[in-house]
């Protein structure tokens, strides 16, 4: 059951990025190019996504998932060292290339060898991040 719930979810968010734009990597760098030939439609997607994610953690607090397990807890709203460098990296890469994790990955089908090309270097920083994080930890701590 979970799997199937799974494959859906994951087809439904396929679908939503498709639909969107979000594969589109010039839309995404026209959002992201405020003062030049901007594109405000990825507001509404944003828009779209947040509000009803809002909706859904309100409803799901006292609940249990059909697939069994429980619903995770909304996290805390912590401005960290950690999160900061990770938001700047994560929008550097997005407007560099026109690409977050979700649409690097259907970016395999039609995004030649640039999309190849991001999504190892994408991965290849998800391995190397928690030893970087270890490392500015440590020279927080020292200082």
């Amino acid at each position: 059951m979970r799997a199937v719930v799974s494959l859906l979810a994951g087809s439904l968010f396929g679908a939503g990025l498709l639909i969107s734009g979000m594969t589109d990597t010039t839309k995404v760098q026209g959002w992201l190019d405020v003062f030049g030939n901007w594109d405000p439609t990825l507001a509404f997607v944003m828009g779209g996504a947040i509000l009803p994610m809002l909706v859904a953690w309100r409803m799901s607090a006292h609940r249990t998932p059909l697939t069994g397990g429980r619903f995770p807890k909304m996290s805390p709203p912590n401005l960290d060292r950690r999160l900061i460098i990770g938001s700047v990296m994560f929008g550097m890469g997005w407007g560099l290339a026109g690409l977050c994790p979700g649409p690097a990955i259907a970016s395999i089908t039609y995004g030649g060898l640039g999309g190849v090309m991001f999504l190892i270097a994408m991965i290849a920083g998800m391995f190397a991040a928690p030893g970087l994080g270890a490392q500015l930890d440590r020279a927080a701590n020292a200082a």
